[in-house]
């Protein structure tokens, strides 16, 4: 059960992503986030960013704290979401790997000990975000519905989600 705890466990879990202050990260340290895109900042058939998702992204930006998009998706799926606002992304990331990870940190100019990696998925941002050194944040799917993919996911998701909750480790935050 050690290994559950050191790659699937995240170190924060919130309920939305816009929930996520930049004054919660300045006190961690952190200046520098990867997210995720799918079911974390936009449903997954959500083409483009909603108010909130830009109202977030704008209040990062004015707070001196650099965001990349690290996605599994297409490259048009994430670069229409991400070219019009700017964003820095990595597209077809092949996450849990690390390499996306690491690219994501040098495209910022980021240390892992100052970035933290947002998403909706323990076998996939929080896994690979972990196995890389980077602290993660856990957030709730933004709608229930899931591509094809994932749905695989979910299921083992929820039976490491039960345990983490038996156990005490789970404490969301509004």
């Amino acid at each position: 059960m050690k290994l559950l705890k050191k790659y699937f466990l995240p170190s924060d879990y919130f309920r939305e992503f816009h929930s996520i202050t930049p004054e919660y990260l300045k006190e961690r340290g952190i200046r520098a986030i990867i997210t995720d895109l799918d079911n974390t900042l936009v449903g997954f058939d959500e083409p483009d960013a909603n108010e909130e998702v830009l109202k977030w992204l704008k209040e990062m930006k004015d707070n001196d704290i650099k965001v990349s998009i690290v996605s599994n998706g297409s490259q048009q799926r994430v670069g229409d979401f991400s070219d019009p606002h700017e964003i820095q992304y990595i597209y077809r990331a092949r996450k849990p790997l690390g390499h996306s990870y690491r690219r994501a940190l040098a495209n910022m100019g980021a240390a892992k000990s100052e970035t933290v990696m947002i998403g909706d998925q323990l076998l996939t941002d929080v896994l690979g975000a972990n196995r890389t050194g980077l602290e993660s944040i856990l957030v709730l799917p933004v709608k229930k519905k899931d591509g094809w993919a994932t749905v695989v996911n979910r299921r083992i998701e929820r039976i490491i989600m039960r345990y983490f909750d038996r156990k005490g480790l789970i404490q969301w935050r509004d």
